[in-house]
């Protein structure tokens, strides 16, 4: 079984790092998925017999890795999942993105559809049947030549909402094919899942979790400005 790192677990809670490449949950594919590895981590390492419940409250697509957390419990599930919704619950992200923004510091507001045959997501106008609004705030971090490391913090959780909205600024994730202007097949998408923050579901303590991105390009080309 693979070994993915875990950050914090007690009676209530797993936070563990997703790698990048790996689904968050099992899909028509049948590749490898973090949600059934860690059940079996919770089966082997507790000896629990039948199927295990390991909550899923929030998901990184595919290609982006960094921290999650899932719940051992129904009732941590809703409690996240509620965190979620009064939009409580803290998400940051490091990018890279083509080219250098106007402004270091700024917000992206949009409406969101997304086309589920096609698994793509675009702006439309407001008002536009099933779109969704989708805000975020970044701030740039450090720049190269060609590209900027951002910092993001979401403030709604749609769909590809980083991957979208960054486009839509003029300033594509690096490594995007599919809504970056440059096909690059030599690199992965340039998202990490740097930090979550949320309060625990029975103690109301707010934790915070973060994990820098790996020792790779395109990070090892920036300060990450910790």
């Amino acid at each position: 079984m693979r070994e993915i790192p875990i950050l914090y677990e007690d009676n209530h809670l797993l936070v563990v790092v997703k790698p990048p490449n790996l689904l968050s949950q099992g899909d028509a594919t049948g590749d490898e998925d973090l949600l059934t590895l860690m059940k079996e981590y919770i089966r082997v390492t507790y000896q629990k017999p039948g199927n295990v419940y390991l909550g899923l409250v929030h998901r990184l697509d595919r290609p982006v890795g960094g921290v999650m957390v899932f719940a051992k419990t129904s009732k941590a599930a809703s409690r996240l999942s509620e965190q979620i919704r009064e939009r409580t619950f803290g998400r940051g992200y490091l990018a890279v993105i083509e080219g250098h923004p106007k402004k270091t510091v700024g917000s992206v507001q949009s409406f969101l559809l997304k086309d589920r045959q096609k698994n793509l997501v675009e702006v439309v106008k407001p008002g536009v049947e099933g779109a969704q609004e989708a805000k975020l705030d970044y701030e740039v971090v450090d720049m190269n030549r060609d590209r900027s490391l951002v910092r993001i913090w979401l403030r709604t959780g749609r769909s590809h909402q980083i991957r979208v909205q960054m486009a839509e600024l003029g300033h594509p994730l690096f490594g995007d094919r599919r809504y970056g202007r440059r096909a690059n097949e030599r690199w992965p998408i340039a998202l990490w899942a740097e930090r979550i923050s949320f309060l625990h579901p029975t103690s109301k303590e707010r934790l915070e979790f973060s994990q820098v991105p790996p020792a790779i390009k395109p990070w090892t080309e920036f300060h990450l400005g910790l």
